[in-house]
C-alpha cells in the first residue's frame, strides 16, 4: 500500500520577519532563477501573496537600478 505523505507547508518569510529591500541583493537573488533570472512563483519561494507582489516590485526596482541583470 502506498502512504501518502503531506509536505510541510512554507511559511513565508516576510510574515515571519524578514523584510526586503531592492537594494540588499543577495536577499533578492533568493527570489529569482539562476539560469534565466526570472522571478520565481510563489509556490516555489514559499511567500504569500501580499509579499509577492513586494518581492516582484523590488526584483523590478533592482533591475532598473541595474543591481541585478535582466537577462542571464
Amino acid at each position: 500500500m502506498a502512504e501518502f505523505y503531506r509536505r510541510k507547508k512554507k511559511v513565508c518569510q516576510m510574515c515571519a520577519g524578514r523584510t526586503i529591500d531592492y537594494k540588499n541583493v543577495e536577499n533578492i537573488k533568493k527570489y529569482i532563477s539562476a539560469d534565466r533570472a526570472k522571478i520565481l512563483p510563489r509556490r516555489v519561494t514559499g511567500t504569500c501573496a501580499e509579499h509577492q507582489r513586494d518581492v516582484a516590485l523590488a526584483v523590478k526596482y533592482a533591475r532598473h537600478m541595474a543591481l541585478i541583470p535582466f537577462v542571464k
